[in-house]
């Protein structure tokens, strides 16, 4: 199988095409899928080889030439050395965190995160002796008061869920760095399209490709980015042995769905910060919340780190639940789903859906109140959106 050599010199958009692609000598246009559980050896010394390190696939666990080129497009278009993909955007949250870790150890994470990550942190890897200290992920002194001499991991969202916090990822790096932990950075709501967390000093990025990078709802995925020396001492092991691994048709979803993914971005962006300064002019809307509008409390530091602010949109309607279930109901365009990233507009109430297990005092603290609801904004003219939105809070 060929490969193109002139890789390094493309730009992002043409990497989002074009990068990692791998041909077989059928020379097809489309990247094949190798829908494959296992692998043919020559004879039993090719298999012996493979097995201590010589360059082929073994087992689809292990890697598969779908999977290859979906790792490889993910880390060029990121500007990482290495990726691994993984099941699902939580596989790879687990994987990143649990691989490096053992007793004793402490990490530190921004509070404002999905549910099911704070729940590994707190809860799976209390249980093997591993403590954790939340931090308010927008206060760069927090995270410094907060590291220990046994800090080993710094783990963010941003923007977070659902809250759309960002995080100062160049300082908050140096932090990690100065006490030789590693920062890992969810990096799913904006998508390599709009964000880099490898160029400001993160060391690992996680991905729920679910998101944004699939785009249309269908398949479920992870990726894991990381440097060499973590998937070497680290990533690798823990995946080969605990087995979170894509399948090779899921993955081939992904790929091709890299291919638009920048112009899609572009999309989401514009149709969400047309809808967010719909819903800033309603009398019923208390507030809204969109990286790069200017009465968000980080929007300058959102575009030094973006280069645009996403496609989700949070806001919060006067009424508490019984107004925000209401307005839901009245939907009629935009559909009811705890997912996001999707070409459809969906909208969730995070309060009883994603972050229902935290206690209401925890949600009071990440700011999500019962009459938040988050949007993610979709690729329908954005008129359409704003015109059901606005029946809906009239019914409500």
């Amino acid at each position: 199988m060929a490969t193109h050599k002139d890789e390094g010199a493309w730009r992002p958009r043409t990497r989002a095409v074009r990068g990692g692609q791998l041909r077989s000598a059928f020379q097809e246009t489309a990247e094949g899928l190798f829908l494959t559980s296992g692998y043919a050896y020559e004879g039993p010394e090719e298999a012996e080889a493979r097995f201590q390190g010589a360059q082929g696939f073994t087992y689809t666990r292990y890697g598969n030439p779908t999977v290859q080129m979906f790792e490889e497009r993910l880390a060029a278009l990121e500007g990482a050395p290495c990726a691994r993909a993984t099941a699902s955007g939580m596989a790879a949250v687990t994987a990143a965190l649990m691989c490096s870790v053992k007793s004793g150890d402490h990490i530190v994470a921004a509070r404002a995160m999905f549910g099911a990550c704070r729940y590994v942190i707190e809860q799976v890897l209390g249980r093997f002796g591993v403590t954790s200290t939340l931090v308010d992920g927008s206060d760069v002194g927090a995270w410094a008061g907060a590291i220990r001499a046994n800090t080993r991991l710094l783990f963010c969202e941003t923007p977070a869920n659902p809250t759309l916090d960002i995080v100062d990822l160049r300082a908050v790096s140096k932090l990690a760095h100065s006490a030789g932990a590693r920062l890992i950075v969810d990096n799913a709501f904006a998508s390599p399209a709009l964000q880099r967390p490898f160029a400001f000093g993160a060391d690992i990025v996680v991905h729920s490709t679910t998101k944004y990078v699939d785009g249309q709802g269908r398949c479920l995925g992870g990726m894991v980015l990381c440097h060499e020396d973590f998937l070497v001492d680290h990533l690798q092991t823990f995946l080969r042995n605990t087995g979170p691994a894509i399948s090779p048709f899921n993955a081939w979803v992904h790929l091709k769905s890299l291919e638009t993914l920048d112009l899609r971005m572009r999309a989401h962006c514009d149709n969400a910060e047309h809808v967010a300064e719909f819903l800033s002019r309603q009398q019923r809307i208390r507030s809204v919340r969109y990286p790069f509008r200017s009465d968000h409390p980080q929007a300058a530091l959102a575009r030094t780190q973006m280069s645009g602010g996403g496609g989700v949109v949070t806001f919060e309607i006067d009424g508490g639940k019984e107004a925000a279930f209401v307005l839901a109901r009245r939907l009629k365009l935009i559909d009811i789903s705890n997912n996001l990233g999707d070409a459809k507009s969906l909208i969730t109430h995070p309060a009883t859906t994603t972050h229902q297990r935290l206690t209401p005092e925890a949600r009071a603290e990440l700011g999500i109140s019962d009459g938040m609801l988050r949007l993610s904004v979709g690729l329908e003219d954005p008129e359409d959106v704003c015109a059901d939105l606005a029946q809906a809070l009239g019914a409500a």
